[in-house]
């Protein structure tokens, strides 16, 4: 039988909220290849250790089998690192007879780390990295570049993805690899001869043990009922990414694939681009309550434990099996109390599962039945709500009253209705009370801005949000999305500035929404008030005026407000402003830059103004909590009417 290529799946070590779909496909079409498939996220010099560590064990499990060498793994980790001694002390290690070929394995595995000798033996025989969003440009670039030197010959190093896609000419001048554009979606496109559609293919979800990332949302199947987008949006990428509309993709089948193999998840996420326009969308939503997810639905979780044992002795992915069953086993040892914990624990020491460095298939085969009956009694059963979560949102321009209808039969929450621009207001406004006839109480969109738009543009949608959350006592959770050019110069960072934007107004909006994770939410509390009224301003008046505020004034309200007794002070000057006043001083602070206005401006009431800019989040964070420290050193600065430099000032 002809021996399986080493394939190594890599994913840049970005956060991100969801995992690599492509790469889970490509898990499952070489495994069905019979090849050898890793899969890492992290550092990739950390894969490098940990990848020498697994041979030098094996080599000296070879040399000296009477050694425990497992629960050696991070004594040998350090010592190839930093060359930590410690090692040597060990009893086992000075009685063996083979101390010097075991002290030459290590230094030769140590000086194959240091000095990167492994770069001149590639293992892999094919390295695949996916790439996500332009702005993570340069991390994906080093990515790249590591895998160059680990691939044992060039044109074996795939890299695919939205970047890939966005962006290859690019990619291709700064690596010299022609990246694969859109989607694996024709039989051959990898491999010759080969009749599989990587695209079709169901996804590899055990991969994600393999890593120490967490995604959040991995209680979740992810899957597509149609693919691409009817409309073409100037600001999309998806007529790039998937050009054909394709109004059904086959889904049950994987979904049985998936459960059998995986188990079943919790909820079902969606990541079709425009879902509503397909003719068979009644189809859709039929296929979707037949998965489980009608309205009401709940689950009661399966043996996750007995399903990772179940694919240890298939010999399905040992290593994300080894790791999720010791996550398990750990996570209950934590609730269990008493003689049953007790007798749980007892196991776990007698089998070496104590840690993960020494857990094995092995000894988990062995020990899971000693441990079998307490984990399925103690084991989480509560009953949960399942949802369904159309991840993209959907187009209001095709929302009906039967579509909605049809939608409030699933298990959706949020329901995530798009509202990029006003001037789809009245359709957006109608979605949402249909919605609200059909008991949809949770929705959620994302609002962008950055485009075409103005700051007085995304303010009103927003505050149109709060005024439907009040008129239908409803939930609407929106999430402000600055845009960025998907092609140009401006596609590789986050430094896009629209016409009727600048560099201030997008740090207010960014300093407003970090307060709660890029979250608004409807907040109205009788004791506090309207929060969105307190971020944005209760009047657009009041959120123009909060444009120019001081970032940490927007930032640390409570304290520069209340405690510091700064913000009032900063409002009286700047409403004082004369119209030519304000002339001069608001393009320096649009600009952002309050480092170079000295010498530019002589008019006392500006300098005043403009010394409220200086303080720096940075200034904030040294203090800490203690406040008088930071009144002592600016109240003299912002309170008196002096004109000084700053840099003067240390922090005691």
């Amino acid at each position: 039988m002809k021996k399986g290529r080493k394939v190594l799946l890599l994913e840049p070590n970005y956060k991100n909220k969801y995992p690599p779909i492509g790469l889970m496909k490509l898990a499952t079409y070489h495994r069905r290849l019979g090849d050898d498939v890793t899969f890492f996220k992290g550092d990739l010099q950390d894969f490098i250790l940990e990848q020498t560590c697994i041979d030098c064990l094996q080599q000296l499990q070879y040399i000296e089998n009477c050694i425990a060498w497992t629960e050696q793994q991070e004594f040998i980790k350090n010592f190839i690192r930093r060359k930590d001694l410690t090692l040597f002390d060990d009893i086992a290690f000075l009685a063996s007879e083979n101390k010097p070929l075991i002290k030459e394995c290590l230094n030769y595995y140590r000086n194959n780390y240091i000095l990167g000798k492994y770069k001149q033996e590639p293992r892999w025989d094919r390295i695949c990295v996916t790439t996500l969003f332009t702005f993570y440009w340069t991390i994906t670039i080093e990515t790249i570049k590591f895998a160059q030197k680990m691939v044992r010959t060039p044109e074996e190093l795939k890299v695919g993805g939205i970047m890939a896609s966005l962006l290859s000419k690019e990619i291709k001048r700064a690596t010299g690899v022609e990246p694969i554009r859109g989607l694996l979606d024709q039989p051959g496109i990898l491999d010759a001869n080969n009749q599989f559609i990587i695209d079709e293919l169901p996804l590899d979800y055990s991969i994600l043990d393999e890593i120490d990332y967490e995604y959040p949302t991995r209680d979740a199947y992810f899957t597509f009922m149609t693919k691409g987008c009817k409309r073409h949006c100037k600001f999309c990428s998806v007529p790039i990414l998937e050009p054909t509309y394709k109004p059904k993709i086959d889904t049950i089948e994987k979904f049985n694939v998936v459960n059998a193999l995986y188990g079943e998840s919790t909820h079902l996420l969606l990541l079709d681009n425009n879902v509503l326009p397909s003719p068979r969308f009644t189809e859709i939503i039929q296929e979707i309550k037949q998965m489980g997810f009608y309205r009401g639905a709940t689950f009661v979780e399966p043996n996750q434990l007995e399903i990772a044992i179940k694919n240890l002795k298939n010999s399905i992915n040992d290593k994300a099996y080894v790791r999720r069953s010791y996550k398990l086993i750990h996570k209950l040892l934590k609730r269990l109390r008493g003689n049953a914990a007790q007798t749980y624990y007892n196991v776990l020491d007698k089998y070496a599962l104590v840690k993960l460095e020494t857990t094995t298939k092995e000894y988990l085969l062995a020990a899971y039945p000693e441990i079998q009956e307490i984990y399925e009694k103690n084991r989480p059963k509560t009953p949960r709500l399942r949802h369904v979560d159309f991840n993209q949102g959907v187009d209001c321009h095709y929302i009906t009253e039967e579509k909605m209808k049809l939608i409030s039969e699933i298990s959706i929450s949020p329901l995530r209705i798009a509202f990029d621009s006003l001037k789809v207001k009245d359709k957006y406004i109608k979605a949402v009370e249909l919605a609200e006839k059909y008991g949809i109480k949770e929705l959620s969109n994302y609002i962008l801005y950055n485009y075409d738009d103005s700051p007085d543009d995304l303010y009103e949608r927003l505050r149109i949000n709060q005024e439907l959350c009040d008129r239908l006592d409803i939930h609407i959770y929106s999430f402000p999305m600055k845009y960025i050019p998907v092609k140009g110069k401006f596609a590789t960072n986050r430094e896009y500035t629209a016409p009727l934007w600048n560099k201030k107004f997008i740090r207010c909006i960014q300093s407003i929404i970090n307060v709660t994770q890029g979250i608004v939410a409807h907040g109205r509390v009788k004791e506090k008030g309207n929060f969105f009224e307190k971020a944005f301003g209760g009047t657009l008046e009041e959120f123009r005026e909060l444009l120019y505020m001081p970032e940490v004034y927007i930032v640390y309200r409570k304290v520069f407000e209340v405690d510091l007794g700064y913000t009032p002070l900063w409002q009286e000057l700047f409403r004082n402003l004369s119209k030519e006043e304000l002339e001069e001083v608001k393009p320096i602070i649009e600009s952002n830059n309050f480092k170079e206005y000295h010498g530019k401006i002589r008019n006392p009431k500006l300098l005043n103004l403009l010394k409220h800019y200086t303080i720096s989040r940075e200034e904030i964070k040294k203090v800490g909590k203690d406040y008088k420290k930071l009144k002592k050193r600016y109240d003299r600065l912002i309170k008196n009417d002096l004109v000084e430099d700053l840099s003067l000032f240390e922090v005691e």
